[in-house]
């Protein structure tokens, strides 16, 4: 099974992350721009203190109905993060934003804001193992076939 260190290496890409002070609108751009769903809320050091993602968007700013250019992201942002280690292996990852009900999930190693596991990178990472899986015993398959052929 795959931990998220190796699947991060494989994916490769930075984390993007806006500050807490970055205003909602910020956030939505940068979001759409990378094409993604959710941005790491961090201080400048790095510290987490929240994610914001279009989850966040959409269920709060309708109960705010004030959202406005200077409406800051951490006034939205979940603040309860959950996170995983690198060492986390996927089908954990799996089991806990289902647990959860979250679609992301930063990795930190010890403090540090090292990589974001979304629902999809999961699913990819799981399906992309159980093709290797199916392959294997394709192979295995074969391999046996070919020597009760040659066995008289």
């Amino acid at each position: 099974m795959e931990t998220a260190r190796e699947f991060l290496g494989r994916k490769g890409g930075a984390v993007h992350s806006v500050r807490p002070t970055a205003s909602v609108f910020a956030a939505l751009e940068l979001m759409a721009q990378k094409n993604i769903g959710a941005v790491v809320v961090a201080d400048e050091n790095g510290k987490v203190h929240g994610i914001f993602s279009e989850r966040d968007f959409a269920r709060k700013a309708v109960g705010a109905r004030k959202i406005t250019e200077a409406t800051g992201v951490k006034e939205i942002m979940t603040t309860r993060v959950v996170s995983i280690n690198p060492d986390t292996r996927i089908s954990e990852c799996m089991a806990l934003m289902t647990e959860k009900h979250i679609r992301h999930l930063p990795v930190l190693d010890g403090e540090k804001l090292v990589g974001l596991v979304s629902i999809g990178d999961v699913v990819k990472s799981l399906l992309s193992e159980q093709e290797m899986t199916i392959s294997q015993q394709a192979y295995k398959i074969d391999q046996l076939e070919t020597y009760m052929s040659l066995t008289p």
